[in-house]
């Protein structure tokens, strides 16, 4: 049931029942498409879409594979590049994303950068469902100062939760051109796990930092963007580019602009399906890399199958590593920590 304003918020997990395929998801789409895998391809979403809905269909699929990361020893701290770390969506679960960099060598005991000259990546998605979303976004900060006092650098990309909650903050309940009819920030934030307690917390520092994050980087041949989509490169034929564009239509400070750049970058399953692969392709011929890298959809529903109309869940994967599909293009890393997976931090590149 979707919060309203004045309801206190309620921090739960989601379950397969939350992500039946809506009726429009089941209606073939019509061809051709540039890149079918998209949610909502072209320029417009489908007749009733809008992001505020939970619209996760998922299909078996038989030839993709998850893969365990073994950490290589990592150099001592000096001069040189140190080795890649990448973080899938962490939600607000600050337990579970300590646990995982400990258990990397990242962190220690304390939770303080213990990782030398090494070199990590966030993919975004900080805050809402889980119980502290701005705990998150401090250690990220922190880890950031400790890991270039060390040698090395802790990073981070924009998702499409730190828009939802810009925006929010910004926005509140002003009415927005969702494509769909009446939409606003404030409602769709709610509607997608939002807490009460992160919006008390939320300081100028937090709103100051997200809004300067990257949306896309290349590392090593790794494309790091958060959402599998290819509505990037409706910002730019660069990585730089795209980057630009994102940061100024955040200082404009426009409502339907950003909503409109929030609802392109919750599109999902671009590299999923046919032709995901050429769409992967088409992504790194603009902007580089060999393989690209992601969070936002959850590996259990790139993996599993969504319960039945009648609402009969199924038994979901169990989520061991990244999820590498796409002919080998592309890396998933939203281990689906919100409805009980595992919360990923692995060494990139992955020896599979």
């Amino acid at each position: 049931m979707t919060q309203g304003a004045g309801q206190e918020p309620v921090v739960r997990t989601a379950t397969l029942r939350d992500f039946r395929v809506p009726p429009y998801a089941q209606v073939p789409m019509p061809a051709p498409l540039p890149h079918p895998g998209n949610v909502a391809p072209g320029g417009e979403p489908p007749e009733g879409y809008t992001p505020t809905e939970r619209d996760l269909p998922v299909i078996n699929r038989g030839d993709t594979v998850q893969v365990e990361a073994v950490p290589e020893p990592r150099p001592a701290a000096g001069t040189g590049r140190g080795p890649l770390y990448v973080v899938g969506d962490v939600h607000g679960y600050l337990d579970e994303l300590l646990a995982a960099l400990r258990e990397q060598g990242l962190v220690d005991a304390d939770g303080r950068w213990a990782a030398g000259n090494a070199r990590l990546w966030f993919l975004g998605d900080f805050t809402d469902r889980g119980p502290d979303g701005i705990g998150v976004i401090d250690l990220v900060m922190r880890l950031s100062a400790e890991a270039a006092a060390a040698g090395g650098y802790c990073k981070a990309l924009m998702g499409n939760h730190e828009l939802l909650l810009l925006g929010a903050k910004r926005f509140g309940d002003t009415p927005v051109n969702s494509g769909a009819g009446t939409a606003t920030f404030q409602a769709a934030w709610l509607l997608n796990g939002g807490q009460k307690t992160d919006m008390e917390r939320l300081q100028d520092v937090h709103l100051q930092w997200m809004a300067r994050l990257d949306a896309v980087v290349e590392e090593d041949g790794h494309l790091l963007m958060h959402s599998d989509t290819t509505a990037y490169l409706d910002y730019g034929s660069t990585i730089e580019d795209v980057n630009d564009t994102v940061h100024a239509i955040l200082t404009r400070n426009d409502a339907d602009e950003c909503w409109d750049l929030f609802r392109k970058l919750t599109k999902r399953f671009a590299f999923r399906d046919e032709g995901g692969a050429q769409a992967v392709r088409d992504l790194m011929a603009t902007y580089g890399g060999q393989r690209v890298v992601h969070g936002h959809s959850p590996i259990p529903y790139l993996l599993g199958e969504v319960g039945s109309e009648e609402g009969e869940d199924v038994a979901r994967p169990v989520v061991d590593g990244p999820h590498v599909y796409a002919e080998g293009l592309a890396i998933a890393m939203d281990g689906g920590v919100t409805m009980a997976g595992k919360l990923l931090v692995v060494q990139l590149p992955l020896h599979d």
